[in-house]
């Protein structure tokens, strides 16, 4: 199972490939994953996505879209996303995280074309397909970084690509024309978020995830729906649950000690709420797991 780490602003740890440069370069199956769910996550670094083989969707700030073979995505910084799919299919991709500091060779170049689009929050995300000349120059640029992974001078190249890429979004961005939109909502729900990963083990509340992000609870409520999907308290149940799919597969722990482990109250409610979400009891998945 992969999981996410976080650090104490709630964001990604990051373990990159090379001590000296932030640079992550992955090819991952989604079922890596438990129940072919990553979960929500933000990290500093941009994000790109390219589809191998099959499909899957994509939340971005709470928008879904569907990345089939081919087919990309670009993820600006600290955008709350993760990958899924609903019918649990599999899907091959490459996972690239780049740091934007790999971008900022002079601070007048920082300036003027860096920072610009990092700090838009109308560039979210953008879809690539091939069938754009720009955007398929960029899912080219993507796999040519995959490609010079293991190269002896594979920073140098993969900078190179990067600002490339950087160089095609900026261009094709019509940034100069963009208003300046706040988004404040999105600071506020990736605190909640990060606090239910955080602390997901103990005894939470609607208060207490509405207090980690300085909210009431009728706002908590609607900012959950917006970008998740979920109430806050379902959001909570689905990601004990999803942790608890590590503990059946990689444990002999009994099925009461795995439900305190991640949070339930008893064994009873953790069994029927893990039937529910995943239409199988606990031990009926530990079987089919192992």
């Amino acid at each position: 199972m992969l999981s996410v780490e976080l650090k104490d602003d709630r964001s990604e740890n990051v373990h990159y490939d090379h001590s000296d440069y932030p640079i992550y370069i992955r090819k991952a199956l989604l079922s890596y994953y438990n129940n072919f769910e990553a979960p929500s996550h933000w990290h500093d670094d941009i994000e790109f996505i390219v589809v191998l083989q099959g499909e899957m969707n994509y939340n971005i700030n709470g928008e879904v879209i569907a990345i089939r073979q081919g087919e990309g995505v670009f993820v600006n910084s600290r955008q709350l996303h993760y990958g899924f799919s609903e019918s649990r299919t599999e899907c091959e991709f490459i996972c690239i995280l780049l740091h934007p500091m790999l971008l900022c060779v002079t601070q007048s170049l920082e300036q003027k074309f860096i920072v610009p689009l990092l700090n838009s929050q109308n560039l979210p995300y953008l879809k690539l397909s091939a069938e754009t000349a720009c955007q398929k120059e960029m899912l080219g640029c993507i796999m040519d970084i995959y490609g010079a992974r293991n190269d002896e001078t594979a920073p140098i190249k993969i900078i190179s690509l990067f600002l490339k890429i950087w160089s095609l979004v900026y261009e094709n961005s019509e940034i100069a024309t963009m208003p300046k939109v706040r988004n404040d909502d999105l600071t506020i729900i990736k605190n909640m978020v990060g606090y239910i990963q955080k602390y997901y083990c103990e005894k939470i509340t609607l208060d207490d995830i509405a207090a980690a992000g300085a909210v009431g609870q009728s706002k908590c409520c609607k900012l959950f729906d917006r970008y998740i999907g979920f109430t806050p308290n379902a959001y909570l149940i689905k990601y004990r649950l999803n942790q608890s799919t590590w503990y059946l597969k990689n444990t002999d722990m009994t099925i009461t000690e795995i439900a305190q482990a991640v949070g339930f109250s008893g064994s009873s409610y953790y069994a029927e709420a893990f039937r529910k979400w995943y239409r199988v009891s606990p031990t009926g998945y530990r079987k089919w797991a192992v």
